[in-house]
């Protein structure tokens, strides 16, 4: 996988698989989380922190999506939110994240195995549903950018309702992504769902989107924010971040997409 080890026992990666498909199948997410004890896509919750506090409170119920081996619900517990709910679709992750939260004395923090396409949750159930690069694998093998596959269009608009479905009537869903808003807004905007769609930016040279997606919100004649002019930030990237696995990533979809 390209990827090292380094003296603290975290895994640093060597610029991911050879090939961006390679996302999409489960084994490879396995085997690398065998080995993997810790990588934060989008940058880790510090760079973010600012962006999250006005949304969550220690009282929220919150379902983090696509977990892996990401440290995003133990900053959320250090914060003193308690009453959250973990799932990743491999077994290896969640095993895995159980055991560290539980050495860590962090016995409230519930890890599932779940599928985000399908979300083993009742209706209303939490406050706010947050996911950091895990909306990203859908668009793996999507096409053209500008007119994604069915297929994708399908995947996604089920993650999407699902979402929509377990969040409370005020419930807000957190998507932290490098998908830029005239890609995202069309399916954020969609007419069956109710939420106001709203986006913020943060990061150095990469930037990334911070969207917060607020149930019942919806005017009738609210079109979302992609009615107004959007400003890409100008990328100035560090050397870091091009050799980062994110960088790779969105570089390698690019070309599948083309």
């Amino acid at each position: 996988m390209g990827t090292r080890q380094d003296p603290n026992g975290t895994h640093k990666n060597g610029g991911g698989p050879s090939t961006a498909l390679a996302y999409l199948d489960p084994k490879y997410w396995d085997e690398r989380f065998s080995t993997e004890e810790h990588y934060e896509w989008l940058k880790d919750y510090s760079h973010f922190r600012h962006l999250i506090q006005s949304h969550i409170t220690p009282n929220s119920s919150v379902l983090e999506l696509g977990c892996g081996n990401s440290q995003l619900c133990e900053e959320l517990y250090k914060d003193g939110v308690t009453e959250i709910t973990c799932i990743d679709l491999s077994a290896v992750a969640v095993e895995n994240m159980q055991k560290k939260l539980l050495s860590k004395g962090f016995k409230e923090i519930k890890v599932l195995e779940a599928d985000m396409l399908d979300l083993p949750f009742s209706n209303e159930c939490f406050d706010v549903v947050i996911e950091k690069g895990t909306m990203e694998v859908l668009f793996v093998d999507s096409g053209d950018p500008w007119n994604p596959r069915p297929a994708t269009v399908t995947k996604v608009m089920k993650m999407l309702e699902g979402v929509h479905r377990v969040l409370k009537p005020d419930g807000i869903y957190i998507s932290i992504s490098f998908g830029q808003p005239h890609f995202r807004c069309p399916f954020f905007e969609a007419p069956q769902f109710t939420w106001s769609v709203e986006w913020s930016t943060f990061g150095d040279g990469f930037h990334y989107f911070f969207y917060t997606l607020k149930k019942g919100r919806r005017s009738l004649d609210d079109k979302g924010s992609s009615k107004e002019k959007l400003e890409i930030p100008s990328i100035c990237l560090f050397q870091d971040e091009l050799e980062g696995e994110d960088y790779l990533f969105r570089t390698n979809i690019g070309e599948l997409n083309c």
